[in-house]
This record gives structure tokens, C-alpha cells and sequence, in this order.
């Protein structure tokens, strides 16, 4: 089940979501606005890793599932987007590709992400704990790769 706006603010005053610094005009009928942490200029065929400006926690009967602001992809853009799982406590990290024929700016500040909170079934026996918990500001790819580099591949 999807919560509501009056789900939302019942499930922070009860901690089961936090939401840091929370702006009332950020949320809405069926989610939560997220906002950029810094200004970004997209050029055409561009892709940056852009970090949102609050911090989420949500409680292990919490999952998260983030959208791209619809205005935003009419002008070219596309999101990579991960779910957050239950547990997850930290700034999100999302990528963005302008594949648009101009210029995208977005504010820092400006909301870009919509947040949809979903109410588990039952809560997670496990909770999140993987590389990402306690994320801080634009976090790379935390990936192990093992792949040889080579000084012949361009």
C-alpha cells in the first residue's frame, strides 16, 4: 500500500520514515518531493550522478521507490533510479542523462525526485546494511569490479 501525505506525516511522527530538513511544501497527495543538493547544468548527451539534498531513513516496514518529476523528462531527461530498501538510512544518489537537445539546469534546492513510500506486508526481517547505508552527498559506484585494465583499450 502506497501511503498518503496523512500516512507520510503519521509514519514520521511515529519514526518510521525521517526526512531531513523536511519542507512541508515538499509533500504531496501520494509522495515526497526530494531536492537537488547542488546546482547541475546537463549539456546534451550528458550524464551526471546528482545527490539529493535530504537525508532518509525509513524503518524496516518502509520501502521506497523513486520517480523522476515528470517535468523533467519532457525536456530529455532520463533517471537511473533504485529502489531504497527498508532500513536505508542516507543521502540518494541518482543518475542523470540529458538526452534533450538543450541545456537542463537544476537549481540546487529545486525538487527533482519524487519519493513513493509503500508499506510492507510484514516488516523486513532483514534490513538494509549494504555499502551505501549512511550515504553523504554524490556517492560513486561502490561496485567491485574485477576487470584488468589494459593501456590498449581506448
Amino acid at each position: 500500500m502506497a501511503l498518503s501525505d496523512a500516512n507520510i506525516m503519521k509514519s514520521i511522527r511515529d519514526g518510521g520514515v525521517n526526512i531531513d530538513p523536511f519542507e512541508d511544501s515538499s509533500l504531496g497527495p501520494a509522495g515526497y518531493d526530494l531536492r537537488a543538493d547542488e546546482k547541475v547544468i546537463l549539456r546534451p548527451n550528458e550524464q551526471k550522478l546528482v545527490s539529493t539534498l535530504e537525508r532518509v531513513e525509513l524503518s524496516p516496514s518502509l520501502l521506497g521507490i523513486l520517480h523522476l518529476r515528470s517535468s523533467f523528462a519532457r525536456e530529455g531527461i532520463f533517471a537511473s533510479l533504485a529502489l531504497i530498501d527498508p532500513g536505508f538510512r542516507g543521502q540518494l544518489t541518482v543518475s542523470l542523462l540529458n538526452m534533450g537537445r538543450e541545456e537542463v539546469k537544476i537549481e540546487r534546492g529545486e525538487p527533482f525526485l519524487q519519493l513513493t513510500l509503500i508499506k510492507l506486508s510484514s516488516e523486513a526481517a532483514k534490513s538494509y546494511e549494504g555499502r551505501y547505508q549512511g550515504s553523504f552527498g554524490i556517492v560513486r559506484s561502490k561496485r567491485a569490479i574485477h576487470v584488468k585494465k589494459s593501456s590498449n583499450i581506448a
